[in-house]
């Protein structure tokens, strides 16, 4: 009998060692889940809370934003519409000819229409370079449906160690040796097309370098030419650009430019005041015709090439009553009496 209680105890004490893990595990799994659904129902909690304050600022934020921008272009639109009102009127007169507001830009001393004048005779340019570069300044060049003011000239003249001439007679400068009145062009590094009135007498070798202009008339065909469409000064500011925009090459050069047809020279306007100022890239030259102030330009006006610190405003009677203010009338005196 004892071996057989013996044997029961041995039996069901693992039986009751195991109900009492099994009880344990129920009530760790029980405390476990119900742990977790009180965790899950905080964490909702603090979601919805967290999304209700971030939300209601939202709301307010875009409504407020919202009537901003309405504001905002209730009052441009009622700035923009008065604007019109006002400008209406003033829009007009600008646009009533292609090239009036180019002419208000430049200081003349009355209005001048390049319609109403008259083709410059060949004499107005067989003068000394020096006296016929500031007596250009404001007349018009024509070709076609082009039509250019001379804003800015320099002048080049015989014995000029910066002239074309010093190299005597040749193919290329054979028409800087002809009579005033004709058209001397060459190239320029071989791609800027360079136009010169030739001055004085035949045998002479002296001309006037256009160096800018300002457009009157064609400025769709300026532009296309040039590849650059602005009304800018950057449009005409230099010689290389005024060639091009009149579209001529080297075969224009002896051209008379007193003859109806192709490149005309215009009488026009004489400017109220003239800067002048040494010329331009001819450091090759002798210091002499280096500093003389044989570059003139019309004053007032932003048609001019650079540099244009260099310029400064000459005195009217320098030429005209044989004073020399400045060092290119003397040098010219200097050549006059040799």
């Amino acid at each position: 009998m004892r071996n057989l209680n013996t044997h029961k105890a041995a039996v069901h004490a693992p039986r009751s060692t195991n109900r009492a893990i099994v009880s344990l595990c129920l009530r760790a799994t029980d405390r476990a889940k119900h742990n977790y659904s009180i965790f899950s129902m905080r964490s909702n909690q603090m979601k919805r809370t967290r999304f209700k304050r971030v939300a209601k600022p939202s709301k307010t934020t875009e409504t407020s934003e919202y009537n901003d921008d309405q504001k905002a272009q209730t009052v441009l639109a009622t700035k923009s519409s008065s604007i019109r009102a006002r400008t209406k009127s003033r829009v007009k007169p600008q646009t009533q000819t292609q090239f009036g507001m180019h002419l208000d830009s430049i200081s003349v001393t009355h209005h001048f229409s390049f319609e109403k004048s008259s083709i410059l005779p060949p004499d107005f340019c067989q003068i000394d370079a020096l006296d016929l570069a500031p007596l250009l300044l404001g007349k018009y060049l024509r070709r076609d449906d082009v039509v250019l003011q001379i804003t800015e000239v320099e002048a080049y003249r015989p014995n000029d160690s910066a002239c074309h001439g010093r190299f005597g007679i040749t193919a290329r400068t054979a028409p800087v040796f002809g009579p005033g009145g004709h058209a001397y062009v060459y190239l320029c590094y071989g791609l800027h097309t360079m136009l010169n009135i030739v001055a004085d007498r035949e045998g002479v070798g002296a001309a006037v370098l256009i160096r800018s202009c300002a457009p009157v008339k064609g400025l769709e065909i300026i532009q296309q030419r040039r590849g650059q469409i602005t009304e800018k000064p950057v449009l005409l500011s230099g010689p290389g650009k005024v060639g091009q925009a009149l579209g001529i090459s080297t075969e224009w050069s002896n051209h008379p430019l007193f003859t109806p047809g192709g490149l005309e020279l215009l009488d026009g306007p004489k400017p109220e005041k003239i800067l002048i100022g040494p010329r331009v890239g001819i450091e090759y030259a002798l210091p002499e015709h280096v500093n003389a102030l044989w570059r003139f330009a019309i004053a007032d006006t932003p048609w001019i090439s650079a540099p244009r610190n260099t310029l400064r405003p000459r005195n009217e009677s320098s030429i005209l009553d044989n004073e020399e203010p400045f060092l290119g009338d003397q040098v010219a005196k200097k050549e006059r009496k040799g």
